[in-house]
């Protein structure tokens, strides 16, 4: 039995588990959440340009209920909930950012270890027994129409080592989930991943830090092709008039997450919160507000979904530093 399947029975046993608590209805999980002070205290790393969007609609759902968004990066978020808890106190009640903070953070012993019944909607790869996926973003790469002719379009990952982009390619430094997302599920061999961005590197990749300053270089053609752009980035530039595509046959995928803190202040609002992101109602929200859900069922509003996806999960946290190293070494990165 594989490691996931696994993960995946014991998350099914702890639902059921818990199915006294969970059973009820969310509306009546919403009365009992009424009467614990109107609050949920949400440490998120969602941008606010999405919070803005996406909060105000659980408000609305559930009035009386105000979210306390506790945004920051997901380190700093982490760092906050590890020193209060060492201070004796738990202050969050949902923690939401990328599943490599929430996993650092369930080492601690912080978050619950049960899910709410919604996640049986979700495939194994986009839960565990303690963390749900809110939302997803997929590394593409992409490129500037004006700069490439139509029979260059990369319609594969292999097409980056074609050796017409030599000189001609731009990436993030810190994108070794690249590495990861073909080794491990596209082919399903670290040997062959490693052999294609070899190739890939002998065409001289320049690197810049930020996949929202990639997006602008692109644009402003400083480069014909992004290896490691973001899909999410390109659909609203594009409606302003920018000159790039980018590749939707695949993509790696980084989750986003969500986990319940243990002995949170405001149990059934902390719950509530839970169940809602994860619902199909709240997942609609977070593709309104931009995003691109991890619910099966709802798609998102833009054209930002691969086709075939190669998820980055929990099951490959642990080896990030191996998979970093091999990364910089391939592209002689410090």
């Amino acid at each position: 039995m594989t490691l996931t399947k696994l993960r995946g029975l014991l998350a099914a046993s702890l639902i059921l588990f818990a199915a006294p608590a969970s059973a009820q209805s969310i509306d009546e999980l919403y009365k009992k959440a009424l009467g614990e002070g109107g609050v949920v205290n949400f440490y998120s790393s969602l941008a606010n340009i999405n919070a803005a969007k996406i909060l105000p609609q659980f408000e609305k759902r559930f009035p009386g209920i105000k979210i306390n968004h506790v945004e920051s990066t997901a380190d700093q978020l982490a760092t906050r909930a590890i020193a209060e808890m060492r201070g004796g106190k738990v202050i969050g009640d949902v923690f939401q950012s990328n599943l490599d903070s929430v996993v650092r953070l369930h080492k601690q012993g912080i978050f619950e270890q049960r899910l709410p019944p919604e996640a049986a909607a979700y495939p194994e790869n986009l839960k565990g027994n303690y963390w749900m996926a809110t939302d997803l973003v997929f590394l593409v790469p992409a490129w500037n129409t004006a700069l490439i002719k139509k029979d260059e379009v990369i319609t594969q990952f292999e097409d980056l080592a074609d050796p017409r982009w030599k000189g001609r390619l731009i990436a993030e430094p810190r994108d070794f989930q690249i590495l990861i997302g073909l080794a491990k599920h596209k082919f399903k061999s670290d040997d062959k991943a490693v052999a294609l961005l070899k190739r890939i590197a002998l065409n001289n990749l320049e690197f810049h830090k930020g996949h929202a300053a990639l997006a602008e270089l692109l644009i402003a053609g400083q480069a014909a092709v992004c290896a490691t752009c973001y899909s999410h980035h390109f659909p609203a530039r594009i409606t302003k008039g920018a000159t790039v595509g980018y590749m939707l046959s695949e993509g790696v995928g980084d989750l986003n997450s969500s986990a319940v803190f243990k002995n949170p202040p405001h149990p059934n609002s902390a719950w509530l919160m839970a169940r809602w992101l994860a619902s199909e109602e709240g997942q609609k929200v977070y593709a309104q507000g931009g995003r691109l859900p991890a619910h099966p069922k709802v798609e998102p509003l833009d054209k930002i979904k691969p086709v075939k996806i190669y998820p980055v999960g929990e099951d490959e946290i642990d080896e990030f530093p191996k998979y970093e190293k091999m990364w910089k070494e391939i592209f002689q990165l410090r």
